[in-house]
């Protein structure tokens, strides 16, 4: 019995010897390139520079990161309204501050040369992602972490582009990003132990509430949710109610804030049909992934949601 008792001490101190050690060898993220200053991509940055990192937001062209700088800046005034309320002063230095943690480039070979994470949101696309991820891999040092904020493609494929299998993972942040505490972490079969709390730690340290989830079709939230929101268009399809009832039904019935066909039409019904259409591919007998005949039909007379002023419904 006590040399089961001295064996438990031995082997427990051991492995909390190994936790300290690999925890000592977590990246600790503080300069981080983001590349993409659509919505997702602004969002990603601003929070980031707010939480004290140093960021560069790149794109294609300085019109574009105008934009993009333009769109924080009336961001963060939002925030600042809310967070320091009775305190405009402070809130001038908050805006201030992460601003100055901001900078933007067009050129994203010669940034990623001084920075610890890589954060991908760029458009939809795989083989325009994995050439971007290819052409990078080259030029960030070795101890840099890649990450894509993609929210249907699979990042074993996108990690597979590169030579850093072990230090890639998914970071899917949820729109809009600087109002939204969650952030999917996805874990691939090859990204390391380290690469993975490092991504956890990133997400905390931006004041987001990870979850972690393996490299599934959708990951957690719209593997659920875009099912959720085909099935109320089958419902439908099938004349088994209107789309006015359905919404109303999941929005009193379940509590929901929008019912499916509004938050279709939220989200672009070219997004969810981009989505469904890919893991249809992935799965083509799984009945979840069907595509919808209607949705198709929408979307190929340009009627994509409340971008296009019309969807399911019409919008002035």
């Amino acid at each position: 019995m006590a040399f089961a008792t001295r064996h438990f001490v031995r082997t427990a101190a051991s492995t909390s010897s190994a936790a300290a050690t690999a925890a000592a060898k977590k990246l600790v993220v503080k300069h981080v390139t983001v590349i993409g200053g659509g919505l997702m991509g602004a969002g990603i940055a601003q929070v980031a520079a707010a939480s004290g990192h140093t960021v560069v937001l790149v794109d294609q062209s300085d019109e574009i990161l105008k934009k993009s700088t333009k769109g924080i800046e009336e961001s963060l005034k939002r925030v600042t309204k809310k967070k320091f309320a009775d305190k405009p002063e402070a809130g001038a230095e908050f805006i201030e501050k992460t601003l100055k943690n901001l900078s933007t480039s067009t050129d994203a070979v010669a940034v990623v040369h001084s920075t610890d994470l890589v954060i991908e949101a760029i458009v939809e696309n795989q083989e325009i992602k994995n050439e971007l991820f290819k052409r990078l891999d080259k030029f960030a040092p070795e101890h840099t972490i890649f990450a894509s904020n993609t929210s249907s493609l699979q990042i074993t494929q996108l990690a597979n582009s590169t030579t850093r299998q072990d230090r890639f993972g998914g970071l899917h942040f949820f729109n809009p990003v600087p109002m939204m505490k969650l952030v999917e972490v996805i874990k691939t079969p090859m990204t390391s132990q380290k690469t993975f709390e490092s991504l956890l730690d990133f997400s905390k340290a931006v004041g987001k509430s990870p979850v972690s989830c393996k490299d599934t079709p959708g990951f957690i939230v719209n593997r659920l949710l875009v099912p959720y929101m085909m099935e109320a268009v089958r419902l439908f399809e099938r004349g088994d109610a209107s789309k006015e009832d359905i919404d109303v039904a999941m929005k009193l019935g379940a509590g929901y804030p929008m019912g499916p066909f509004e938050l279709l039409d939220y989200v672009g019904l070219d997004t969810s049909k981009y989505i469904i259409d890919g893991w249809h591919s992935l799965e083509p007998n799984n009945p979840l992934f069907a595509p919808s005949p209607l949705l198709n039909k929408l979307v190929q007379e340009k009627k994509l949601g409340k971008k296009t002023g019309e969807g399911f419904y019409k919008y002035k």
